[in-house]
């Protein structure tokens, strides 16, 4: 019985149906029978890229799935830092972890984050936001911390009462830029920070979780009495609430000395 070899030589380029197509011949050399199976490109180049193109198209089209090219997923977290982002991309229903830092976002809509029932943080740092919907971010049930750094926030938005960060400093906020009692019912909040931007108050009540306050550089006056302590009850100690910085502020701090006889260490700021 004669022995048949069969050798395929296939163009590198593309591999793929449909951008090559078998060309079967059949020859003869030291006794044996050999079938060779070329595959000739046809229009190898062009198809390549046009494959390319409807496949980086349908990536994006598909529901849930982030900008597939641009972003980074690595189990629940999404990484979009610095890739010229102008508004937030589709996202994975799993998605926990979402940074866009270093972008040109300029808003947040409603549904930006809509049904993203495991979302936990988000982080905007850098981009150039100028408005948020209030409710973009109200609906997320389990986001814990939110980070809105260096960007042009006039306006807090409504957040779920999970949070245990949130970073709004270097911002346009005002004396109008935060929800009365805002802050009340975040019963776990642990950090607040809300550095250079242009609040004339705090913002009370802080709940009693609070660890970390940081106010630095705006353009507070004053501070009440019962702005950190309970005049209501003499034996009140806030214990966690160990770092609060007012520096950079209108204020001095000596003229209210009531006003910290509840915490464990009296704020950083002027005293004279």
């Amino acid at each position: 019985m004669q022995e048949v070899k069969q050798t395929n030589h296939i163009n590198t380029e593309c591999t793929s149906p449909p951008f090559y197509k078998p060309i079967v011949t059949a020859s003869k050399a030291g006794g044996l029978n050999f079938i060779t199976q070329h595959f000739r490109p046809i229009n190898c180049s062009l198809k390549c890229i046009a494959y390319l193109l409807l496949t980086s198209l349908s990536c994006l089209s598909v529901p849930g799935m982030p900008t597939c090219l641009l972003c980074t997923c690595l189990g629940g977290s999404v990484y979009c830092d610095d890739v010229k982002l102008t508004s937030v991309p589709p996202l994975p229903k799993e998605t926990t972890h979402f940074y866009a830092r270093y972008n040109r976002i300029t808003k947040i809509n409603k549904g930006d984050f809509a049904q993203m029932n495991k979302l936990k943080r988000i982080d905007l740092t850098a981009n150039e936001i100028a408005s948020i919907a209030d409710d973009a971010f109200s609906g997320l049930p389990v986001l814990e911390e939110l980070v809105l750094r260096e960007n042009g926030v006039s306006q807090l938005p409504a957040l779920p009462p999970v949070m245990t960060l949130i970073d709004a400093s270097h911002n346009n906020i005002g004396a109008t830029g935060i929800h009365k009692e805002a802050f009340k019912d975040m019963t776990g909040l642990l950090y607040l920070y809300l550095t250079d931007n242009h609040i004339d108050h705090i913002p009370v009540p802080l709940p009693d979780s609070l660890r970390s306050l940081h106010l630095q550089r705006n353009n507070i006056q004053m501070i009440h009495e019962d702005t950190f302590c309970n005049l209501k009850d003499f034996n009140y100690i806030r214990n966690a609430l160990e770092d609060i910085r007012l520096d950079g502020n209108p204020i001095n701090l000596s003229r209210t000395p009531q006003a910290y006889v509840c915490l464990p260490r009296v704020p950083i700021g002027a005293h004279i």
